[in-house]
Order: structure tokens, then C-alpha cells, then sequence
């Protein structure tokens, strides 16, 4: 069983579960990360959210923390205390740049990758604002939460977006994802480093591979480190928020033929992708999908 199978499954046993208990269960939808419901009693609405990625299934409760309705539900599906929001402290290094990538499973749209460098003092500014991995954050909260973090971090942030047409260019050259992932990381890393003085970057580990960055002899002092769940230090969630947002913003600005594009790469934004292929020309679509998709390859 895959992981987004094992979270369907997770929260249609939810749905029933509620249902038995006498809340109103609202239609499940699927959405990038994760699948989702509201939960209504007594007037008030749960959310219920069932994300499936790098940490496994994880589900989420969003609502009136001290509400009847919220404890009812804590108690009703969460049978692991790891569940919770709730999590141990992550020691950060005192200051660092942090990065992370949003765009790279999805069949439309760009590649963005977010450095953010934080120090002792906008760690605490992020934390108090709720900074926290980016797939854990509804897009209301994403675009908020990027507004502030640009504030907190002024000049200490780089957004490398890749669009589309230069993406299937650079895919061609590297032949290789991961190392066209660390092309874009190692931009947005030494366009910080070539103004802010910092001895260590923490990357959300893609691959096992260098950075290409690391390599340049003036950034020989720097302690690169690429680590698993790497979001969980503040730093590195601030830049996925910032390249979520960034990633959002193309798509809202992004209509074909009338037509909003989708996230991921479902069978519906298969099903589309395939659909605009056949009533586009070659360039319109290498602008707006990533074409190395076996979706492509088979037509």
C-alpha cells in the first residue's frame, strides 16, 4: 500500500468515525499533500487534515483548541501521542541559511527553491509567528506567513524560481533531477553568501550528492549539511514557506484557455497535462509543464 493510499484509507476511517459519533462529515477532498474534511457539531467545524510524504502519514486537527468538539475528536482519532502538534525542540546551529524546494513532483508550474538566513534573533521572531514546514500550512497561511517572514528576514532571503521553459531546457543538460535540484539550491545559496557572512547551510536532503556550491573555493569554510526532514529546523521551514508562496503565486496567475492549472501529479492533472497537449502547441506547453513526465513521454 502507498503512502497516499494508506491516507486515504486513514481518513475515510476518520469520516466513519465522526459520523459515528454524531458529527456531520463534510465530503473528503483530496488535495498536494494531503486529504482533508470538516467535521461539524454543535455549530462548530473541525478541520481534519491526513498528509501523506517524507515523514509518512500524519494527520492534523485545525480548530477551537479548548472546544468540546476538539477534545472529543483528539480523543477519537489519535491513538499515537506523536500525532500531535507538539515536537521535541530541534537544536539549531546559532545562525545558518536554510533551504528547501517546492514544485518538483508537480507536472505544471516552476521549480522554486527558498534560502532564508536566521540568526538567534529572527529564529525567535519566526517561531512566535508560527513558522513550521510549509506542507503542514493551508495556502491563507502560506501567503501570510511568507509576507512576514520577508519582513523578519529583510535582505537575509533568496527566491529562485525556475520557470518552466528554462526547467525542460535545464532538465536536458543534466539529464538528472536531483542534480538540477542542487543547480537551484546552489543559486539561491550563493546569492546570499556573496552578501551575508555564514558559515553553515542546512539543506532539506534531496540526494547524496554535493551541492555544486560547495565546490567554489570561496565558500570553502562553509559547513554544507543536507539532512533528512530538514524542515524541521526553523530556518529551512521559513524557505519552504517562502518557495510554496512563490509556487502558488505562478499558478494563480497561470490560466490556459480559461482553464486553472493543477498541483501534483495526480490522475486528474495527468488527465489534463495530456488534454493540453493535444490542443497546444509545442511551446505553449514546454512554458507551462515539465515534459521529462512519463505523462509526455507516452503521448
Amino acid at each position: 500500500m502507498t503512502l497516499i493510499q494508506e491516507a486515504k484509507q486513514k481518513i475515510e476511517t476518520i469520516k466513519k468515525t465522526c459520523v459515528i459519533h454524531h458529527f456531520t462529515a463534510s465530503l473528503i477532498i483530496e488535495k498536494e499533500f494531503n486529504y482533508e474534511l470538516n467535521a461539524l457539531k454543535n455549530g462548530l467545524s473541525i478541520k481534519i487534515l491526513v498528509y501523506f510524504g517524507k515523514k509518512g502519514v500524519k494527520t492534523i486537527i485545525q480548530g477551537d483548541e479548548k472546544s468540546s468538539q476538539m477534545i472529543e475528536l483528539r480523543n477519537l482519532i489519535y491513538d499515537e501521542p506523536e500525532l500531535l502538534f507538539i515536537q521535541p525542540e530541534i537544536s539549531d546551529p546559532p545562525e545558518y541559511i536554510g533551504t528547501d524546494e517546492c514544485g518538483k513532483g508537480d507536472i505544471f508550474g516552476p521549480l522554486v527553491v527558498g534560502a532564508v538566513f536566521v540568526n538567534e534573533e529572527s529564529k525567535l521572531k519566526l517561531k512566535k509567528i508560527g513558522v513550521r514546514d510549509s506542507k503542514e500550512l493551508s495556502e491563507t497561511q502560506i501567503t501570510s506567513l511568507s509576507k512576514e517572514i520577508k519582513k523578519i528576514a529583510t535582505n537575509n532571503y533568496s527566491i529562485v524560481r525556475i520557470e518552466p521553459t528554462e526547467y525542460n531546457k535545464l532538465y536536458l543538460k543534466f539529464s538528472n533531477l536531483n542534480k538540477l535540484l542542487g543547480y537551484v539550491h546552489s543559486k539561491a545559496i550563493g546569492n546570499l553568501l556573496d552578501n551575508i557572512k555564514c558559515d553553515c547551510v542546512i539543506t532539506d536532503k534531496f540526494s547524496s550528492r554535493e551541492l555544486e556550491v560547495s565546490s567554489i573555493a570561496k565558500y570553502s569554510s562553509v559547513n554544507f549539511m543536507q539532512i533528512e526532514k530538514g524542515e524541521s529546523f526553523i530556518g529551512v521551514a521559513a524557505a519552504s514557506i517562502l518557495a510554496r508562496d512563490n509556487f502558488n503565486d505562478w499558478f494563480n496567475n497561470t490560466i490556459i484557455n480559461g482553464i486553472s492549472l493543477g498541483k501534483g501529479a495526480s490522475i486528474e492533472v495527468q488527465r489534463l497535462a495530456k488534454m493540453l497537449f493535444k490542443s497546444l502547441s509545442k511551446e505553449k506547453i514546454e512554458s507551462i509543464a515539465k515534459l521529462h513526465f512519463k505523462t509526455f513521454k507516452s503521448l
